[in-house]
């Protein structure tokens, strides 16, 4: 069990996200000032990302499971969601079955609402978060599943709040032509009732990086800030690698955790904004 769940733990905390039905009249829109919105240049209605995760335990990387993306326009908002497993081939010892969901406003790439269904093993945890952008206040649902008994608890935050899946797109549009090596983009992201100052460093280009089993493309690497706890040390160094195209889509993303290491890879995706250039020669 110790070697597949801080996979997909993992994972949860940095591209994962789940749905049930959203209404603007019970959640309402953002408004935030210039400084906080987004345009979205890098994804459209329809994208869809598919990774394979890999734990390495005792020098040995295991094919543990999967996790897809999804980007759907739902009126004047996205909706990103996120489904993460274990494969068949570990289920009679763990079983891994997380599903998150975050709703965006088009027009800032703000969330204004979220919720994650989270099922590894013995543990099990469902969560809704309202996102009021306007008056900085966070409603958090939590319960032991879907369908049981909620408690209700009301959260201040700053500016700018994300939730941990519509960072991903968000970051996906930030412009790096600029930026120098070393340089970092702070962001917030609020999760497990806290808000988390965060950042992530531009590392520069690598024209011609190896990405494991799919060849070699060119790329920017980025070393984002992990939020320190079971999973992660506080001096954990995550790297991720994304495509030096219009897309910005991930390609590998490699970090160590509290025992072993984790990588995921790109295996498949389709309905790109763009045709993808970032293969190298």
């Amino acid at each position: 069990m110790k070697m597949i769940k801080p996979v997909l733990y993992a994972t949860g905390l940095l591209l994962m996200a789940f749905a049930t039905s959203y209404s603007n009249a019970l959640y309402p829109q953002p408004v935030a000032d210039a400084s906080c919105r987004t345009t979205n240049n890098a994804f459209k209605d329809g994208e869809i990302l598919t990774f394979k995760i890999y734990y390495n335990w005792n020098f040995v990387w295991l094919a543990a499971g999967e996790v897809t993306f999804k980007v759907s326009e739902e009126g004047n908002q996205y909706h990103y969601q996120a489904r993460g497993k274990t494969y068949k081939s570990y289920e009679w010892f763990f079983t891994v079955r997380d599903e998150y969901d975050s709703w965006a406003d088009k027009t800032t790439l703000l969330p204004n609402y979220s919720e994650r269904s989270v099922n590894e093993g013995d543990y099990h945890i469902f969560e809704k978060i309202a996102f009021n952008q306007s008056t900085h206040k966070m409603n958090v649902w939590r319960a032991d599943k879907r369908g049981a008994a909620e408690t209700k608890t009301e959260h201040a935050v700053t500016d700018c709040v994300h939730d941990v899946l519509s960072i991903l797109y968000n970051l996906r549009n930030v412009d790096f032509g600029n930026q120098k090596i070393g340089e970092r983009s702070p962001f917030r992201v609020f999760m497990d009732k806290e808000e988390f100052p965060l950042s992530m460093r531009y590392m520069g280009r690598e024209p011609r990086k190896k990405v494991y089993s799919i060849g070699r493309y060119k790329t920017l690497k980025f070393q984002p800030d992990v939020i320190a706890g079971k999973v992660f040390k506080e001096d954990t160094k995550m790297t991720i690698w994304v495509s030096d195209d219009e897309n910005r889509i991930p390609l590998l993303i490699e970090s160590p955790v509290s025992v072993g290491s984790v990588k995921m890879v790109l295996k498949d995706y389709w309905g790109l904004k763009y045709e993808f250039k970032a293969k190298a020669d």
